[in-house]
Order: C-alpha cells, then sequence, then structure tokens
C-alpha cells in the first residue's frame, strides 16, 4: 500500500479497502480491533466509518471539496464575471477592482475572493503591463571592433575584512582578466596605476606611442580612432578629471553606464560574482598583503584554467590569443568521432544487432 508510520488524514479508496481487509484478517487470527489500528497508526473511529460505507454500499472515494453552498454563484453570474473580465481587465488589472467594476456597473455583485476563483476555474489570468525602461542604454561607437584589446571593462569591489578594494581590468570579447591593483584606498591614482601596468602588459603602450607620438591627448570630435574603447560605471574614480586626463593621454576613448544599472557593466560584474561564490576564503582574508598574493593565483587559475560559459566553454586566455574557435571545433569534432566509435561498439557487440546485420 505503500504507507510508513501513521495512516495519513487522505488515503485513496483502494487504499482503504486495503486496510479494512487487513484489519480483518488480523482480528481472524485473535488480533483486538484496537490493537490492530494502534499498530497501523489508525484510529478505530476511521475505520468503523469506512466499515459503515462499505455496509451500506457506498463508496469510499472521497467527496470533491466544497461540496454545493446554497450562496454560492450561479452559472449566469460566472459568466458575466468572465464577460466583464474580458471587457475591463487591461483597466482593472486585479480580481479585487473588477469586483468592484461587477458592482459599479450593475452586472454582478460578489466579493473579490469569489471571482479570483471564478477566474481561476476559466483558467484566466490578468497581465501586468511590460514596463518600459527609463533609459536605454548607450550603444557602443561605430568605429569598436569586437574583438579582443579592443574593449576594456574595469570596476572595483571590496574586501570587508581586509579592508581593501580590488580595481580589476577585463577584456568585454575574451573575458579575460587583464590585471588588477588591490589597495587600502579607492581613488584615481590606482585606476591610473593599473591602467598603465595592463597597458604595458598587453603590449599597447607601443600602439600608444606609435598612433600618438606627439603625446597629444585624444579628441572625441575628431574621426581618430582611439586605441581601446573603455567601459566603467559612474563611480568617483573613474569621472574624475584626472582620471579623463589619463585616458584622453593615452588615446582611451571612456563609455559610461547607467547610473543604478550594474546590467550595463554585467561582464565585470559576473567576474566579480564568480570569484565570490567560487572562492569564498577571500573574503576571510584580512591581511592586505596575503590578500594580494591570493588574488594573483586567483587570476592564473581564472585565465588559464576556468572553462567561461560566455566564450563556448574555453579559458579566456585561449580565447585572448585567438585559439578559442580551434578549441570549439575540436571538441565538435571529437563528438561525432565518439558517436560513430560508439555506434561501432555497439554493432559488434550486441547480439541481436550483429546478427540482424548478419
Amino acid at each position: 500500500m505503500g504507507l510508513s508510520g501513521r495512516v495519513p488524514a487522505r488515503v485513496d479508496a483502494v487504499t482503504k479497502h486495503g486496510l479494512i481487509d487487513l484489519v480483518a484478517d488480523a482480528e481472524a487470527n485473535g488480533w483486538s480491533t484496537r490493537a490492530v489500528c494502534r499498530y497501523l497508526g489508525l484510529s478505530p473511529r476511521r475505520l468503523e466509518r469506512w466499515r459503515a460505507r462499505v455496509g451500506a454500499g457506498g463508496s469510499l472515494e472521497d467527496a470533491a471539496p466544497g461540496g454545493a453552498p446554497v450562496h454560492g454563484v450561479t452559472p449566469a453570474e460566472q459568466d458575466e464575471i468572465v464577460a466583464v473580465f474580458n471587457e475591463w481587465a487591461e483597466v482593472d488589472r486585479s480580481h479585487r477592482k473588477l469586483a468592484h467594476r461587477g458592482s459599479w456597473l450593475g452586472r454582478f455583485w460578489a466579493s473579490p475572493s469569489t471571482v479570483a476563483r471564478v477566474l481561476e476555474r476559466r483558467g484566466l489570468r490578468f497581465k501586468s503591463p511590460k514596463r518600459e525602461g527609463r533609459s536605454t542604454r548607450r550603444p557602443w561607437p561605430e568605429w569598436v571592433e569586437e574583438a579582443p584589446n579592443r574593449i576594456w571593462i574595469y570596476d572595483t569591489t571590496h574586501w570587508t575584512r581586509a579592508g581593501a578594494a580590488t580595481t580589476v581590468i577585463s577584456d568585454v570579447i575574451s573575458r579575460k582578466w587583464i590585471d588588477h591593483i588591490t589597495s587600502a584606498d579607492e581613488t584615481s591614482i590606482e585606476v591610473q596605476a593599473v591602467f598603465t601596468r595592463a597597458l604595458r602588459a598587453e603590449g599597447l603602450d607601443d600602439i600608444i606611442d606609435t598612433v600618438n607620438p606627439d603625446g597629444m591627448p585624444w579628441d572625441p570630435e575628431s574621426n581618430d580612432v582611439p586605441v581601446l574603447l573603455v567601459m566603467s560605471d559612474n563611480g568617483p574614480q573613474m569621472t574624475s578629471g584626472s582620471t579623463r586626463e589619463f585616458m584622453a593621454l593615452c588615446w582611451l576613448a571612456t563609455h559610461y553606464g547607467r547610473p543604478g544599472t550594474p546590467t550595463d557593466q554585467a561582464w565585470i560584474e559576473s567576474l566579480f560574482g564568480h570569484l565570490k561564490t567560487e572562492q569564498p576564503h577571500l573574503e576571510l582574508i584580512g591581511d592586505i598583503d596575503i590578500l594580494r598574493a591570493e588574488l594573483d593565483i586567483q587570476q592564473t587559475h581564472y585565465n588559464q584554467v576556468r572553462l567561461h560559459a560566455g566564450i563556448g566553454y574555453v579559458t579566456p586566455d585561449q580565447e585572448h590569443q585567438g585559439h578559442g574557435a580551434a578549441v570549439r571545433a575540436a571538441r565538435q569534432e571529437g563528438l561525432t568521432r565518439a558517436r560513430e566509435q560508439r555506434i561501432n561498439y555497439h554493432r559488434n557487440n550486441n547480439p541481436k544487432t550483429r546478427d540482424h546485420a548478419d
């Protein structure tokens, strides 16, 4: 019967008949009714009710809940509720308003809960209006090429236990963790320092010297193409005058997200989210020097070991160096080859298949 412990408050008719027969068999073997019920966890009064229903030729199936209340809404009233819903759902948008709308129109009088039940039985739902965004994300400039080392994004995350903040630069296209700096301060000085180091590490400082031999700042109004598009939020260290001057001198174009809209920085927010979720011990480090060393380790792991779903399950280093497409193609070839090998294996080792082939 699939029972364990006390008999549940609701059981089907088959289980009830099985329990009645089980008690009867135990009684025939010398057990008392009360002892059997106590052993089964079944109320003797409940057993007697079942036996009485069987003796009277009735069914042990549970009746549908609710019964037939004398004050229930009539079919005509239900149809009127549905009709008002079809006419006014786009205006009222709730069963409470619709209940008052019915009496306001003089078409039906019913409580909000009754209206909700009628609409639920008919499978009718109010549709909430689509909320339009207050603003749209500013598109990238037309000159931007969607390739590694063409679009960078940076942001700062905080470590409460260590009393420090880490500014990380990431490549939007390859998802590579380019560089980072951890400090007790959070100013434009840290931004300039980490960008200077990152540009040198990626070999972009030579490109900057080539396109700007005179050391003149990049003019957004000119037709000159900058070296990079740099994305960020509107933090004070990102929008400060000294940071803007530094970016212009390095021929880096700035692109700011909408205030209070972290989805505009989804790439770097994803990096921070994975870092803190997958490496929770970082939040427990209280020494800033130990934190810096650990972040260096995690940067190597993130770039060279961790497979990134956003770039087709290759490492950011592979995508950054242009090897991602080859790795993805090799996987597809491997899947095809493995499928063929499995088909051949089963053909050769399954007697039914082998006999049929013969």
